[in-house]
């Protein structure tokens, strides 16, 4: 490569590192997702979203205005294949401390789904209740999961789609044992990027065997619908995790989250409106040639 093409490849490797570092520094300051003395539990499974995450969250460590631990943990589910040195020998480089926890729940998913169903719900909740608890014997305050922006979104459709309810994965999240918190510093990034950064890095990527060729799954099939909508309309995928940061529960039928059962008539704001409707035509005068005019120009700055 010539040294021109170098400078410039290292010049857009420096601006995506930029954005992603930016982006997760300020979903963590949203979120408040990282607080002084916390030790973070970064939960690795070899893939690009938990390598970009450790890596982000690292550089972010060296400079933030508070003091923080991170320690990496990965769930080995003795999957055949599943090439153990990987993660110890990349971590052990980085010198970062790491935990490495064996529990065959690949033989648990395997004996109870069929052959060809998804595998995906049972082995989230075995890994999940198992991380859950590992997190509190090695005293970790936050557990972080590698769930990006587009993660959420497919989850919003996954849930509207195939389970009637409008939800999605927040950022920040109190567990349902109420003792553990979990934060995902990846929420503001774009797939795209991280699929770019994870490559430009070189992290030593370790496919899913249990799951990973399961091309039917409805989240492939949501994730085509939102690739599709992206391409067609450049720009939908932002505007549409904003439509989650900015909800109207008043605009929509839950009458848990908002009393439309009460709601009245305010006369004394029906009222008011009339005298200020009042007041409005009074500002306007008809002239000697019959062209309503202004009283007073700065009334309408």
């Amino acid at each position: 490569m010539t040294e021109p093409h170098a400078r410039q490849d290292r010049l857009e490797f420096n601006k995506l590192q930029k954005r992603l570092r930016r982006l997760v520094g300020t979903a963590i300051v949203d979120y408040k997702m990282i607080e002084e003395g916390d030790k973070v539990m970064v939960c690795l499974s070899g893939g690009k979203d938990s390598y970009t995450m450790l890596d982000i969250l690292l550089s972010l460590q060296k400079t933030a205005p508070i003091n923080f631990d991170i320690v990496a943990v990965n769930m080995d589910q003795k999957q055949p294949g599943f090439p153990e040195h990987v993660l110890p020998e990349y971590l052990t480089a980085l010198g970062v401390p790491f935990h490495i926890i064996e529990k065959d729940t690949y033989s648990i998913v395997k004996e109870i789904i069929p052959e060809g169903k998804t595998t995906c719900g049972l082995c989230s909740r075995l890994r999940r209740g198992t991380l859950y608890s590992f997190a509190d014997e090695i005293g970790a305050t936050k557990i972080a999961l590698g769930h990006h922006r587009d993660d959420i979104i497919e989850t919003l459709f996954l849930n509207m789609f195939y389970g009637g309810k409008l939800k999605a994965m927040p950022p920040k999240l109190l567990a349902d044992d109420k003792r553990n918190i979990l934060i995902r510093p990846l929420a503001y990034c774009s797939e795209a990027d991280i699929i770019e950064f994870a490559e430009l890095k070189g992290f030593p990527i370790i496919p899913c065997n249990l799951c990973g060729s399961q091309e039917n799954l409805q989240r492939q099939v949501i994730k085509d619908m939102l690739h599709g909508w992206e391409k067609q309309y450049p720009g939908r995928t932002e505007t549409l995790f904003s439509a989650i940061k900015n909800v109207t529960p008043s605009q929509l039928a839950d009458t848990a989250l908002f009393n439309f059962a009460d709601l009245q008539i305010d006369k004394s704001a029906a009222a008011e409106q009339e005298t200020d409707a009042c007041a409005t035509v009074e500002q306007f005068v008809p002239s000697s040639r019959g062209v309503v005019q202004f009283l007073d120009a700065s009334d309408i700055l």
